[in-house]
């Protein structure tokens, strides 16, 4: 029995982050055993937000390639490509912007969001709003079974569903409509302010940071906001720090700390340079592992094109059925006969569809 088909993707906008690393990449560790997995780098999606600028997205796509081969994910197990390589998908969007009602991409939870908190871009652009049209062409594009979604991504993939769903009782019941893999473990990690680890608000520690900088973002983690003095009795469930430390240190030990902390016969300093000492070890291989990978000239190159040569056969069936199905092959073929026969002659008895329908 064939295994079911996964995919994933990140926007190529920066470095991975421990939010990353325990959100998802964990997650895509595993599915590349357990399922057909395709993970995708999303450098179009990159460009709805960052078309005024995109002179970093080649450089964060071969980081990412880095990061990802560094961390396990094995070319030979998962197919790794990237989203600009596969040219049909933006033909597939194309095609679901045909079916799709723009008060459905009106009422996605992420473009009001996004539109209010990111000041710093302009996204008044179509491609954004566009965004999740791209997002569910990028699902359909290689008939994917499932997506691994945290909880708050769940209307995401809905409208992915509806999409296809509105298409197939268009056209014709062919492509899947993908179901979702809830991620909970790790799935909200918070960053060195509390809030969830982001680039955006600048509370991130990145996988790639060189020791110091861990050790200097981890002593300036919040903790207990209402432990005040050492002598303060502090409560573990509510302290980010803590959580973190959960993460990557053995349960007797986050025991101990959870103790000490309630007890107050530790400090929160101590518990920093202990946790910083832990997260330098834990990423220690993953670092070392990835100077090797980028000494290795044309790397991530290599593992692009690839994946993009797995991916192509899947996803030009996938527009070629699409195209039968919307009859737009029977436009082809009916053109492809008028050449043969020699019977057309531009004229301007056929207007342009520029002309006016005046």
């Amino acid at each position: 029995m064939s295994k079911q088909r996964v995919l994933t993707g990140y926007r190529p906008t920066g470095k991975l982050h421990l939010g990353h690393w325990f959100g998802n990449l964990q997650n895509m560790l595993k599915m590349q055993h357990e399922y057909d997995a395709y993970y995708f780098i999303a450098d179009y999606h990159a460009l709805t937000s960052d078309w005024a600028d995109p002179s970093g997205i080649a450089g964060s796509t071969e980081d990412m390639v880095l990061d990802w081969c560094a961390a396990g994910l094995d070319p030979n197990f998962c197919t790794i490509y990237r989203q600009s390589d596969i040219p049909q998908v933006a033909e597939l969007m194309l095609f679901f912007s045909m079916v799709l009602p723009m008060p459905w991409l009106e009422r996605t939870p992420s473009y009001k969001e996004q539109r209010a908190q990111i000041t710093t871009k302009d996204l008044g652009n179509v491609g954004f709003f566009l965004y999740p049209a791209l997002q569910a062409a990028d699902i359909a594009i290689v008939l994917a079974d499932a997506v691994p979604v945290g909880e708050d991504q769940l209307p995401h993939l809905e409208l992915t569903r509806e999409i296809v769903r509105r298409f197939n009782n268009t056209y014709g019941d062919y492509l899947r409509e993908p179901k979702a893999i809830i991620a909970t473990e790790g799935a909200r990690v918070p960053g060195t302010d509390g809030r969830k680890m982001s680039k955006s608000y600048g509370n991130a520690i990145f996988i790639s940071d060189p020791e110091d900088e861990i050790r200097k973002k981890v002593m300036s983690f919040m903790t207990d906001p209402a432990r005040k003095l050492k002598t303060d009795p502090g409560d573990p469930d509510i302290c980010p720090l803590h959580s973190v430390h959960k993460l990557i240190a053995p349960a007797e030990e986050i025991a101990e700390w959870d103790a000490c902390c309630r007890s107050a016969e530790c400090g929160c300093v101590a518990h920093k340079r202990k946790l910083a000492d832990d997260l330098v070890a834990y990423l220690a291989p993953f670092r070392e592992r990835r100077a090797e990978l980028a000494l290795i000239p044309g790397f991530a190159a290599e593992v692009l094109a690839g994946g993009a040569a797995k991916a192509k056969p899947i996803t030009s069936g996938v527009v070629a059925t699409c195209r039968e199905l919307m009859g737009l092959d029977a436009c082809t073929e009916l053109s492809a006969g008028i050449k043969r026969s020699g019977s057309a002659t531009p004229d301007d008895s056929h207007p342009s569809f520029l002309d006016s329908a005046e």
